[in-house]
């Protein structure tokens, strides 16, 4: 087998996929132009290349170059508000961009792709528990950009034999148990890092609305552990690499949480009072947004290791102990 380019593999949860595949023994190279990504993140890869996936010639080279048989591909936008505010760069960055992954792996004879999608490509829920026949209608650009590369790439299988397994995140939490790796955005976007810091006097939690028809009136979200998620990549590129035809999973706990359940299971595990304000609800958040990974279980044994939502905490928590400054080494708070 060839190595593995994992485009975004500086990053959040790309990071961590890196770190599992190294665990198996997998040669690694990391694919990342460093905006949003940390170098001191890609430690575990065989090799890092600053390079923009509208880079087609780099992307090509770097195929070629490492011998890669499959692509991990990480390197999006992912913020439902901004891509609100900035749908033009949200379609450049995650439609026009990963044609530019697809095109230059059809050029290097690189047939296995596994696409990081999301929850968004849903919208607002019509039956919950979410599952992969759920209607796809996204209330954002940022889902409807995912939902752009998941309608392309069955024409890719058609034409060039590139076959994919798609996985539909829901929340992205928690950290790598060992504390090695874990979130660090400029700005935090992610619910239990910034509670964490509201928690220890570091910034402030605002809870984007309290009036949704929901138990406590917040938002109920599927928390999944980013240990969790990486596991299911490998799973994937197994199946593919074992002749498995194109296709897509949710991932979920599919257990909701509400906004409110984070800020106390925070106050838990720290042992200390998250303060909170509310603001005004955000365009195109759902209210509810929970999955049914019954489908990845059946077919593929995906078991997700960290379904408590303290645990999960606990992760995150531990790794902003360990650095407070995110990456920055020597940084001081």
């Amino acid at each position: 087998m060839g190595s593995v380019l994992v485009i975004g593999g500086a990053g959040y949860i790309g990071s961590h996929a890196v770190k599992a595949l190294r665990g198996r023994g997998a040669e690694v190279i990391v694919f990342d132009n460093l905006t949003a990504g940390h170098r001191a993140a890609a430690r575990f890869a065989s090799a890092l290349v600053e390079g923009d996936i509208h880079d087609g010639q780099r992307l090509r080279e770097t195929l070629r170059r490492h011998e890669v048989d499959a692509v991990m591909h990480f390197a999006a936008w992912a913020s439902v508000g901004n891509s609100v505010i900035d749908p033009a760069g949200y379609y450049r960055n995650n439609v026009m961009g990963t044609l530019g992954v697809l095109e230059a792996m059809v050029a290097e004879d690189v047939r296995h792709f596994v696409f990081s999608s999301t929850a968004a490509v849903f919208g607002d829920p019509v039956e919950t528990p979410i599952t992969e026949t759920h209607p796809r209608e996204p209330i954002n650009s940022y889902g409807e950009t995912k939902l752009a590369v998941e309608r392309a790439l069955p024409h890719y299988a058609r034409a060039y034999g590139l076959q994919s397994i798609v996985l539909r995140y829901f929340n992205a939490a928690g950290a790598d148990p060992d504390g090695d790796l874990g979130e660090d955005h400029d700005p935090e976007l992610h619910i239990i890092p910034r509670a964490i810091d509201a928690a220890l006097g570091r910034d402030t939690l605002q809870i984007f609305g309290d009036d949704y028809d929901t138990p406590d009136g917040t938002c109920l979200r599927d928390n999944v552990h980013v240990t969790d998620l990486a596991e299911a990549h490998l799973l994937a590129l197994d199946a593919l690499r074992g002749g498995a035809a194109s296709t897509a999973y949710n991932l979920g706990n599919g257990s909701p949480v509400s906004v409110r359940d984070v800020v106390g299971s925070v106050g838990r595990v720290l042992g200390r009072p998250v303060p909170v304000t509310i603001a005004p609800r955000r365009p195109g958040d759902p209210g509810v947004l929970f999955a049914s990974s019954a489908r990845i279980k059946q077919q593929l044994g995906w078991a997700p290791g960290f379904e408590h939502l303290d645990t999960i905490v606990h992760t995150a928590a531990r790794w902003r102990e360990l650095h407070p400054a995110g990456y920055r080494t020597g940084a001081q708070v």
